[in-house]
């Protein structure tokens, strides 16, 4: 009997990434793009770059790619 793979968090977050990547290309040439049942036009432009975004962080993460961000404070009286 064949065991299904499932694909593991890492491939589906480059998958997703891949997907928004195509629909911003898309919608860059002035065409509209379908994800699902969910239609993306130029107005959504923003919405396309947040998920890229948004995937890109998740693949740093699964891959332990987050870098950790130091700020100083200097407090002052006043």
């Amino acid at each position: 009997m064949k065991k299904s793979v499932r694909p593991s968090e890492l491939d589906i977050a480059r998958d997703m990434w891949y997907d928004w990547v195509q629909a911003e290309r898309a919608v860059q040439s002035g065409q509209e793009y379908k994800i699902g049942s969910r239609y993306l036009r130029r107005a959504d432009l923003e919405d396309i770059r947040a998920a890229i975004k948004y995937w890109k962080g998740e693949i740093d993460r699964l891959e332990g790619k987050t870098r950790i961000r130091v700020q100083q404070v200097i407090p002052r009286d006043m």
